[in-house]
């Protein structure tokens, strides 16, 4: 740890004490429970002291980007005999997806057969971002939502990859099978350039529930309407962001896990579906999704 900037950053907030070992901040006895918003190969290790400690924790995305990692976490809690980690897969509450589950659970669009995906940003978080890393670190918001609102698991994965003009990385697509037969596709491009942008599109046998833009405003002048889009994530989920943090604030209150929320099994899929997806990419071919079978204490 960095201890000049930590204590910068304390100062920031009025925190009174800095200190660099996890094990004793997460057993502090005024310590209720911890987020975790550090780097993500940080993220197991962190949950594990939580866990520990017998604290709650909110988890940034990912779990890990190693399913044994997850599977590790996973034994942690077993042992302890409850869950502890709430994973910030924040799109279960964000009112488009929330709208799609309770659609296709209420037979309004008929037995789902598809699902339609992309995921844009302005441009990469760093120079040496590649494609790998847009499946590690990006689509996990669309590997876990998607099975979260089709309620399945994934059993394949295709990756492709296009050849741009330029140094940039290339999109990303993807195109996985379902348990339940059913087909999904995503597009990952973290070099979109005109703002961050996030659809999707269920295809049901009787109808389809897609998601609209989010725009507040449009201007209409000379001959013509426009409208605009968020630099990044932020504003396009805040208050997914505010009911993901009132469930977690709620879970420490109670101890009851929110039904929605994800945990560290939804972190193990998203991590076991990312493993094959770059396989996929980097052999060229359909990789098979092989997971444990879910334990009963996650049922």
């Amino acid at each position: 740890m960095d201890a000049d900037r930590a204590r910068k950053v304390a100062d920031a907030y009025s925190a009174h004490e800095v200190d660099s070992d996890p094990d004793r901040v997460a057993s502090r006895p005024d310590v209720d429970a911890v987020i975790i918003a550090s780097p993500d190969f940080t993220h197991a290790p962190l949950s594990l002291s939580c866990i520990r400690a017998g604290k709650q924790a909110l988890c940034e995305k990912p779990l890990s980007q190693s399913s044994n990692e997850c599977l590790e976490i996973m034994q942690a809690e077993e042992a302890a005999g409850s869950k502890f980690i709430m994973l910030g897969f924040m799109r279960r509450f964000d009112q488009s997806y929330v709208e799609m589950k309770q659609a296709l659970e209420r037979g309004a669009i008929g037995r789902a057969l598809m699902m339609h995906n992309f995921h844009r940003n302005v441009a990469t978080p760093a120079s040496d971002f590649t494609g790998a890393m847009a499946i590690t670190n990006s689509a996990p918001h669309e590997f876990d939502v998607v099975r979260h609102v089709l309620d399945t698991e994934y059993v394949s994965v295709s990756a492709f990859q296009p050849k741009r003009s330029d140094a940039l990385v290339a999109p990303v697509y993807m195109v996985l099978e379902t348990a339940d037969d059913q087909l999904v596709n995503i597009e990952i491009n973290n070099n979109a350039a005109y703002g961050y942008d996030v659809r999707a599109e269920l295809v049901g046998e009787k109808a389809t529930i897609a998601m609209n833009a989010v725009n507040y405003t449009r201007v209409d002048r000379e001959l013509g309407q426009s409208t605009s889009y968020e630099a990044d994530w932020r504003g396009r989920y805040a208050e997914a962001y505010r009911r993901q943090n009132r469930a977690f604030v709620r879970f420490v209150e109670t101890g009851v896990f929110p039904h929605i929320a994800s945990s560290s099994w939804d972190g193990y899929c998203a991590a076991r579906v990312a493993e094959a997806g770059v396989r996929a990419l980097n052999d060229g071919r359909k990789i098979p999704v092989e997971m444990i079978a879910k334990p009963e204490f996650y049922a």
